[in-house]
């Protein structure tokens, strides 16, 4: 039977009401009064469960609560549902949304079905979520629907609306400094940052056994009467610059697995490991929008945030504004078309090192550009190249 006040009836209550209805109308013109009697009765009874169905919608409330809320890929997440409410007087089946990146089991799909709560009117069910993939997912809104005992009406309801989980990339401990950044010996950069862009450019000290002689200071050595050494002859550079590629058509893969994937976890990796050694290190996408938050714990959260929420570009090229002047440049690369490596070299032209995604490997099936030649290409033009596959992990 159409209409909206009878639009919480299942088939069922709806083959009763009809049931009922047409059992009354036989029984007036039969003139059968036990007949009526059965005839209201069952018509009736759809009629009770929308009112049953009815209350425990108005009466039954959830709250949702994601322990954390901001997790790595692949670290488990809780979810907690703490339902609140009067007497169920039928089932109440729960639904919470949860896409598949944000890591839904098929073994612990998050649906569930209440019969009663406790004697305080509350109920606590929780399901775990793996994320599989960076981003920014939403987790719900959580539906119910309340039944009645017979199945005969149901209402839906949102219980509780969605709730963001923030999944970071996946970061890897890194070891060493870059050269440009520190001494080479161990000193980190951030111990030469104090002396500023006027430092000197030579930095002594002690000579060590299996120190070459050639890097012997003589006039350091006769001041302090005994051998000293340099540790560096280039003057400090003001930190590094990293570029990411960040450009759909240049990378290739699916999900966790893409190269894509693998560069912005390269990037974290690189900038959380500078950052934790007092290092300034700027992150910029291709297009130069710098993602870098000010150098502190509460900005390297927000990096990751970032970092987290990045999508795929549109952008084809590589042009865009010049780097940072007087800074080292990492630029974490996809696939380069001709003309692409003179646009780089256009931004920079001072070279730098370059991190270049064979992304042949990650689909060989792409269709996109050999990775040998421009790693060749990027070498002739005074860059520092190293090929990654699919096969290879960022510390690697």
């Amino acid at each position: 039977m159409p209409g909206g006040r009878f639009s919480g009836l299942t088939t069922r209550g709806r083959c009763l009401l009809a049931g009922g209805g047409a059992t009354a109308v036989c029984s007036i013109v039969l003139d059968e009064r036990d007949l009526l009697r059965v005839g209201v009765f069952v018509a009736l009874l759809p009629l009770l469960a929308l009112l049953l169905a009815s209350r425990t919608r108005r009466t039954v409330s959830a709250e949702r609560t994601l322990e954390p809320a901001r997790v790595p890929v692949g670290v488990s997440v809780d979810v907690r549902l703490e339902l609140a409410g009067g007497p169920l007087l039928g089932a109440l089946r729960l639904v919470d949304a949860a896409p598949d990146a944000a890591g839904a089991q098929a073994d612990a799909p998050p649906r569930f079905t209440v019969h009663r709560l406790s004697s305080r009117g509350t109920a606590t069910l929780t399901y775990p979520l793996r994320p599989v993939l960076r981003g920014l997912h939403k987790v719900g809104p959580l539906t119910g629907t309340a039944t009645d005992p017979l199945g005969l009406a149901e209402f839906d309801q949102e219980l509780a609306g969605p709730q963001r989980l923030v999944v970071l990339p996946r970061v890897v401990p890194l070891r060493g400094v870059p050269p440009a950044l520190g001494a080479g010996e161990g000193v980190a950069g951030a111990a030469l940052n104090h002396q500023g862009q006027g430092a000197t450019d030579v930095l002594i000290r002690p000579y060590r056994q299996g120190d070459e002689l050639r890097r012997v200071h003589w006039r350091s050595s006769a001041r302090h009467n005994e051998l000293m050494v340099r540790l560096e002859e280039r003057p400090w550079r003001g930190g590094m610059t990293l570029l990411l590629d960040r450009r759909d058509a240049a990378h290739r893969g699916r999900g966790a697995d893409s190269s894509l994937e693998f560069a912005v976890g390269l990037a974290a990796s690189v900038c959380l490991h500078l950052l934790a050694r007092g290092e300034p290190v700027t992150l910029v996408t291709e297009d130069g929008v710098e993602l870098t938050p000010p150098g502190s714990a509460s900005g390297r959260e927000q990096l990751l945030d970032a970092l987290a929420g990045l999508r795929p570009s549109a952008r084809t090229d590589l042009a865009g504004p010049e780097l940072t002047a007087g800074s080292e440049v990492l630029a974490v690369l996809g696939a380069l078309a001709p003309g692409q490596v003179e646009a780089l070299c256009a931004r920079h032209p001072a070279g730098g090192h370059a991190v270049l995604c064979d992304t042949a490997s990650w689909d060989p099936a792409g269709g996109t550009g050999n990775a040998a030649e421009s790693a060749s290409a990027l070498r002739r033009a005074g860059w520092h190249v190293a090929v990654a596959t699919a096969t290879m992990t960022p510390d690697q």
